[in-house]
This record gives C-alpha cells, structure tokens and sequence, in this order.
C-alpha cells in the first residue's frame, strides 16, 4: 500500500531519504474508503488488529471485520442525525470498539474527538462547549458516566449518549447495533483533503486545552512515522504503548501502521505492570514496539531473559526526551537500539532516528521528509552549533501531510504559532555539527537560575546514571536570590532508601556528570510520578505544587524502602 503514495519507497542513506521521499497526495484521501475498504476488497482476511483483554481474552479482527463494523456503526450513528462535520467525542480507553467508531465517523465525514477516561465533569463540560460536541460515545463505567450525566445540564449542543459495554442509562451500543442490516447499506464518499477528521485537545502549561484540528490528509503525514521510523512491515505485528484519547495512539495504532501493511496490537489495560506487558509482548510474537521512555525505565530493571523476545525487530521511543542510561541498558539486555523521535500533537513525526543512522542515546535525530527544520535563537536567527533556539518548521515551500490547521475557535493563538510561512513549536532544542537535534525543553520548562539557562534533560540525564534513580523529573522551584532553582522529584529503584546522605549523594554526582550549577538543590523522593495515561510526565502538574511550596532541600520518605 505505500507503493501507491510514494514515488520512491527504497533509499540508501538518510540523505537519499530526506531529499527524495515524495509523497504523491491523493484527491479527495478518506482513510477508510482508500485504505480499510481497500484492502477488506483485495484480501479481506488480512489481520487488522490483535486485542487482548486485561482478563486475558483475546480477539483477532481483519480488515473485513473493520469493514463490516465500521458500516454498522456509521449507519446507527446516521440513526441518531450524526453526518458530516458533526463533532463526536470518544471516551473508549482501548476497547477495540473505538476502531469501530473512528472509521464510521471517517466514513461519515464527521469530527472525531477522542479524550481521556480521566476527565471530569468540569473537564467534559469545558470540550462539549468548546467543540459543540453532538454526541459522546463512551465505556459504560460507572465514574464516567456519572461524570457525563452531570455535564448534561451544562452541554446545550450535547444531543445523545452511546455507551459500551454493561448497561447504563443510556443509549446501548450493541442493542443499536444489532438493529443494522449492513447489506442495504450505502454510504456515499462525502470529504474533501481540508475537511476537518479530528480534533485533540492538548494541554499547555496556562490557560485551558487547545483544540489541535488535523484535517483528512493526516493519516498520510504518518507514512514516515510508521514506514521509516517504527520500521513496521507488511504482514508485521506492531504495538504503540498508548490510550485511544492521546494523538499517540494515532502515531502507532491506526493510520500508518496499515497503510504500511502492519497489525496492531492492542493490550487493553487498566494499570500498567511491566511483567505482564512484556508477556504478552513475548507471547503475542509482537514485531515492533513504540513507547515512551518510561516504559522501558520499568522494563530494564526486569530480569528480561525471562522473556522470549526473539520476534521483536524494532524498538522505538517518543513522548520525551530518553535517558542514554535507559538507551545503553536497553541495548545490552535486548540488542536493540532505541530509535527515538520527535513531535507533538500538532505535527507527525517531525524529528526521528531512521534506519541509515547510527543513535546517538539523547538526540531526537534528524529531521523527517517533509520537514523543513530550523533551530531560531533569541534574537530571531539561525542557532549555531550547540546553541539553543525554538524548533520552527519552514513551510514556505509548502505544507507537508500532516501538520495541523491551526486551533480550533481560537484565531488569535492559531496566528501566534503560524505567521510568514512558518509554524513556531515552542519547543526549544540544539543540534550538533553532525545535524543530530537535542531536545532542551519546552519554553516554559526551561529553568533560569543566577543567569544561567538550565534544560532540565541534561540534569535528568545526569541523575538517571545513578543506580539509586528509577525515574526522576526536574522543574524549577521559584527562589528569591537566584529567580529559580533546580528542583528534582525522584522515584528510588528497589532497595534504595530516602535519607540525608543519598541526597548528598545525588547532588555530588550530578555536579561530576554536568556543570555543577546544574545540580538540584531541592530533591523530593516520591512514590510515584504524575503521569498522562500513555506514561508522559506532567512536569506542569509538579511546576504548580512548586510554585505553591517553596521549600529548602529536604528528605521525605514516601513509601519508598
């Protein structure tokens, strides 16, 4: 299938790739039509997707099952007056029924919005207004549907509730479904390239979520994010660590993964556990992998010769910059490099580490084709080598696949980010003389300290080399000399105990590992760190405790042993 989007689908060198990866846009792309209806057509039994169930069930789906179910669902969402342009929000956690329920939407030309099963009631209220959400389709657990019912009152453009799973008050899935006749079915094609397919709400640091609108050519920008960075291949099975509301999941469970010809996979769990992910890794013959660095934090510190990985033949990593320490135990407990990448909800994979290059643990890699990349100082030019400046892509050439429309309903930011040809991601970064790209931190993270600019990666880095650290985070805590200072939150490994003297300890070795203005002068020792579902650190969760406790170093021991 990639064959029919790309004029040149083999290269020699990263070089080669970069300048001659051309994507042939297709007129009037729909994922479903083009891709899922497609290959249920020419080979209708090809796996689509393996799920299991956090109870061990385990279900295979092929592309004609994603055919069939998809018409179904579009034709009782058409019951309910759901048709093009109508904003639809997903709560489907990765029940195998949010397949079903995005390629009907496609289908049917609407907005999908999938969200978190974390949100509130406040939180639900917030998006069914922001985005005049129509309709929610939801799990049927008890805390999220109480959640939706109390939004009711407060969501005047919210017309109906479709639940999954056990009964609840309201509209059942399956009983609606098992009304359809899918042989009478006819769904004309109704979407055009710049018609809007998804809306993410994606959180800053300040102020409430913004809408990201990717229209109908997105899944294509993934070509390169499943083809050439997650290294999937036909007839391959692939998993991507993520929860269906984040864009993550659409980096690695859908849209790329099967135009290159790959199964996904799909563990459905509630709480993650690394030794039962990295069984059905091994017993599931998964042949890539994608997650953040925090997963594979958990997986090195397992005994892994327990586990047959000897299908495994790609690793990928992204959501946050990775630890070289993560990087080299990685490699040498497994053989596998980590090929880390980067990019946000906006974009698709912007930066990776591709096939033709050597790793370097740390670096993001060099830019994707189709992105043109720029590092911009301070005073609006070029960074040199080493020196820091925000990650702007250059479209004057042209907008590549991909790249989003701007934020929904919010022109004043959309013209914020997107001004004279280029798209400014607040990210900021360096790149060395061999065109590597280093992550620094988002602008807001990064910490200013008796003038001094401190990336909280480095420090990071530098702490994750200690063998007491199973993961840390480092923010910047306000102090009343210096502006800022470094703080660290640190989760031990086993057998490590909070005290006096490891604080000492960690504060010495980063001052060896970096420049010694670098080190942390507040550590907190936790049991845990705030987390995204999909295992990305809220570091902004952790800024704003800091900014309301203001504390000299201190020890505090928090269920550690």
């Amino acid at each position: 299938m990639l064959k029919n989007f790309l004029s040149k689908t083999e290269f020699s060198s990263y070089e080669d790739f970069y300048s001659n990866f051309k994507v042939n846009v297709p007129q009037n792309f729909n994922f479903v039509y083009d891709i899922v209806d497609k290959i249920a057509n020419e080979t209708p039994q090809k796996t689509a997707m393996v799920w299991i169930g956090d109870d061990g069930k385990k279900k295979v789906f092929s592309f004609e099952d994603m055919r069939y179910y998809s018409l179904k669902t579009a034709e009782m969402l058409r019951k309910y007056n759901i048709g093009k342009g109508d904003p639809v929000m997903l709560i489907l956690k990765r029940r195998f029924e949010f397949w079903f329920v995005l390629l009907a939407l496609h289908r049917l030309g609407a907005v999908a919005i999938p969200a978190t099963h974390l949100l509130t009631k406040k939180d639900i209220i917030y998006r069914n207004n922001a985005a005049s959400v129509k309709m929610i389709i939801a799990v049927s657990e008890e805390t999220i549907c109480d959640s939706i019912s109390a939004s009711i009152p407060e969501s005047p453009t919210l017309e109906n509730v479709i639940t999954v799973g056990e009964k609840s008050n309201f509209i059942d899935y399956y009983e609606q479904m098992d009304s359809v006749d899918v042989e009478n079915i006819s769904i004309d094609r109704n979407t055009e390239n710049t018609d809007p397919m998804l809306l993410y709400f994606t959180s800053g640091t300040t102020g409430m979520p913004k809408m990201v609108k990717h229209n109908y050519l997105y899944p294509v920008g993934h070509l390169v994010t499943a083809g050439y960075w997650q290294n999937v291949r036909d007839g391959g099975l692939h998993l991507t660590v993520a929860e269906t509301g984040w864009a993550k999941a659409a980096w690695g469970k859908i849209y790329g993964q099967w135009i290159a010809g790959a199964a996904v996979f799909t563990y459905d769990f509630e709480k993650f556990d690394a030794v039962k992910l990295l069984e059905v890794i091994s017993d599931n013959k998964v042949t890539s992998f994608c997650a953040p660095p925090t997963v594979y934090r958990f997986f090195i510190k397992e005994d892994l010769s327990k586990y047959d990985l000897s299908a495994l033949e790609h690793c990928s990593v992204a959501g946050e910059p990775l630890n070289p320490e993560v990087y080299d135990q990685w490699l040498e407990k497994t053989g596998h490099q980590l090929m880390e990448g980067y990019g946000q909800t906006e974009l698709t994979l912007t930066v990776g580490t591709f096939q033709w290059m050597k790793p370097k643990p740390g670096s993001m890699g060099k830019p994707a084709p189709g992105y043109s990349v720029l590092l911009i100082n301070d005073k609006g030019e070029i960074a040199g080598n080493g020196e820091e400046g925000e990650i702007v892509i250059d479209m004057r050439s042209g907008k590549a696949p991909g790249i989003f429309d701007g934020y929904h309903r919010d022109e004043e930011l959309t013209n914020k980010v997107f001004h004279d040809g280029f798209y400014y991601t607040g990210d900021i970064a360096t790149m060395d003389g061999d065109g590597y790209m280093w992550f620094v931190g988002r602008k807001d993270d990064i910490i200013k300290s008796s003038g001094y600019r401190i990336g909280p990666f480095e420090v990071e880095s530098a702490l994750m080399e200690h063998p007491a650290v199973m993961e840390c985070a480092i923010t910047a805590v306000p102090d009343a000399i210096r502006g800022q200072i470094v703080k660290a939150t640190v989760v031990l490994s086993r057998g490590y105990k909070a005290c006096e003297n490891l604080i000492k300890d960690l504060q010495d070795h980063v001052k060896k590992a970096t420049a010694p203005y670098k080190y942390p002068r507040i550590i907190e020792f936790v049991k845990e760190l705030p987390k995204t579902i999909s295992g990305k650190i809220r570091r902004v969760e952790i800024r704003a405790k800091n900014d309301k406790e203001v504390k000299t170093p201190f020890c505090t021991n928090s269920g550690n042993k």
